[in-house]
């Protein structure tokens, strides 16, 4: 079993920062990759960035320059530092992991979600 626990989610006013934690334990041989996903109310799930095992990043383009995505690898925490924060990137975010088990076999996990609103 793999437990994924997310934290930092809230309410700020637009032109504010949140940081997002990450934090998985369990059973887990290697890391791909972590990242986080969001999804407004009646959109589907979008990718927001995601950073591989070696380090290199990807974003969406509506968040590029504004949120940084990083991991400690020893912690297997993914961070997700978001500045300049819209109304548009209210959400729900979701970590996201993709790992290998220490008993074979390559796996995908979700967090629980944190809410993220941006409003004055």
């Amino acid at each position: 079993q793999v437990a994924l626990v997310e934290s930092g989610g809230g309410l700020v006013q637009p032109g504010g920062s949140l940081r997002l934690s990450c934090a998985a334990s369990g059973s887990i041989l290697n890391i791909y990759s972590m990242g986080w996903y969001r999804q407004a109310p009646g959109k589907q799930r979008e990718l927001v960035g995601v950073i591989s095992s070696g380090g290199s990043t990807n974003y969406a383009d509506s968040v590029k320059g504004r949120f940084t995505i990083s991991r400690d690898n020893a912690k297997k925490t993914v961070y997700l530092q978001m500045n300049s924060l819209k109304p548009e990137d209210t959400a729900v975010y979701y970590c996201n992991l993709r790992w290998a088990g220490s008993g074979g076999g390559d796996f995908t996990s979700w967090g629980q979600g944190t809410q993220v609103s941006v409003s004055s």
